[in-house]
Formats: C-alpha cells, structure tokens, sequence
C-alpha cells in the first residue's frame, strides 16, 4: 500500500484539546504509508491535546490555518475529543477549509465528535455516518443517516465511533486515500 500512497499529502486540522489518539494514531498509519501529513490549526504553532481523561501532550503545527489551502492536500483528517471539535465548528476558516474538501470530491475521515464540525459545514445532509453516540441526534436531525458500527464509509467520507475503532478507522482512511477523489456527493 505504501507505494500507492507514497507523496500524497493529508492535512489533520485540529485545535487545542483534540483526543490525543485521533490525531496520533492516524498521523502514525498515514507516515508509515509514505504519506506527507501537516497538522493545520487555528491556535498558533503549538497545540495541546486531550488524553482521555487529562490534559495530554503538546503538538507541533505545521501550517497555521490561514496559511493552509485545501488544493494542497488529497485528504483531510478531523480527530475528536470535545473541545477541538466544539472550537472549530465556530471557526468560519475551519469551516470553509473542510467545506472544500467535499466540494473538490476529495476523502475526508472524521471520529468521535468531529462530525460536530460537518454538522457545521453543512455537508452531511443525506450521507451515512457514524459518531460517538452522543453526537447521534445531532447528525440525525442535521439530515444524516446514523448507523451504530465502528466505520461507516460513504462517497470519500470516513466517520468512527471513538477511539476503541482506531485500528479500522486507520485502515479505512489509507483505502480512501488510495482511491483518491470520489464522484459522489459533493457539499
């Protein structure tokens, strides 16, 4: 796989007090691919994250939010966590720069309350997803149709539960980043 994927590049967009797993896990399954990876923020060059139960460890930003175009990336990561999400969603740069990723077509992989973020974008109306489980209404009554399973695939967008479905979440984020722009919905 790391051949196909080899030079590709994914942004993860993350604010302070993102779950620390989400944007570990994933960035570790992406450069073990070869792939480039850039943490794009709106908080400056350094980041703090959310260990499940505390705060966790600092991160280094790569492109400052403002900085960062979408057309320089083939996909977009968005980790969860409670706070990270809840801040950019009233980001109006966080959601113009997730918003052109689906209309570019390009995949993007979103756990746990991320999909706070495209509820806020406006871009999952009508498409299968999946969340933590108390985001569910949420998605639902933004037009979603929710399902209860680890992944849920739909078009180029990848949505996972929690942290307990990393290992598939990861899996599914290299598959989608290998089939590249998808010919389905668009925001």
């Amino acid at each position: 796989m790391s051949t196909s994927l080899k030079g590709k590049n994914v942004a993860i967009l993350a604010a302070g007090g993102f779950e620390e797993s989400e944007l570990s896990s994933p960035r570790e399954a992406l450069v073990s691919a070869e792939v480039n990876v850039d943490i794009v923020s709106p908080n400056g060059w350094q980041i703090t994250a959310w260990a499940k139960t505390n705060w966790g460890q600092e991160y280094t930003v790569d492109k400052t939010l403002e900085d960062a175009n979408s057309d320089d990336y083939d996909m977009l990561v968005l980790p969860g966590g409670v706070f990270n999400p809840d801040s950019l969603r009233t980001n109006p740069m966080a959601l113009e720069f997730t918003r052109d990723f689906f209309q570019q077509r390009k995949p993007v992989a979103a756990i746990c309350h991320a999909p706070w973020l495209l509820i806020s974008a406006g871009v999952v109306r009508n498409r299968k997803v999946t969340s933590y489980p108390s985001v569910k209404d949420d998605l639902v009554n933004a037009g979603a149709r929710w399902y209860d399973r680890p992944v849920v695939v739909d078009s180029g967008l990848v949505t996972s539960r929690s942290p307990e479905d990393l290992e598939q979440f990861n899996a599914k984020i290299l598959e989608e980043l290998g089939e590249g722009k998808h010919e389905g919905q668009a925001a």
